[in-house]
């Protein structure tokens, strides 16, 4: 079994590409804080690779900036290619089946009727019974439940544990 699930913030911006189908491909990293502290009394962070395809690379990359704090579930693939110096490359990454907004509704600045900050992008076990749907974020859907989702999130350095 190959299951990851991870809580962070995001280090960088994602970065949103297209490649040669027209698929997306988002990738950022995530910095996820370690449970115990180091000697110093300081918590130390991992900084993991992460990747995300198709309508969640879009809506990531919309909606979600340095410092972005996210909870994710996806799995670990590891690859390799040749650099530049034409020596082998390995790399680890996440990609990304779901994820969820954590960062606070104060946080966002939220008005009314904007998705709370606990909306699960991809509903995978449907509730009391009822038949759940994914949402489809293609851009035809005038019913986008993001399109008035407020102003980017300020952060301060100094809220980053990086």
């Amino acid at each position: 079994m190959n299951k990851v699930f991870l809580v962070g913030r995001l280090t960088r911006d994602p970065d949103l590409r297209y490649g040669s189908s027209n698929n997306a491909v988002m990738r950022t990293s995530l910095a996820v804080d370690r449970q115990f502290q180091n000697q110093n009394g300081e918590r130390e962070a991992d900084f993991i690779n992460i990747v995300a395809f198709g309508n969640r690379a879009e809506v990531m990359k919309k909606y979600l900036t340095k410092g972005s704090q996210i909870a994710i579930s996806g799995r670990i693939q590891t690859g390799s290619y040749d650099g530049q110096d034409g020596k082998r490359v390995y790399t680890t990454d996440v990609v990304i089946d779901e994820f969820q907004f954590l960062d606070s509704k104060s946080s966002r600045n939220l008005e009314e009727n904007q998705v709370p900050s606990d909306t699960t992008l991809n509903v995978t076990q449907p509730s009391n019974n009822q038949e759940v749907t994914p949402y489809d974020f293609s851009e035809s859907d005038d019913s986008d439940p993001f399109k008035d989702f407020g102003d980017k999130i300020e952060i301060d350095d100094s809220d980053l544990p990086f």
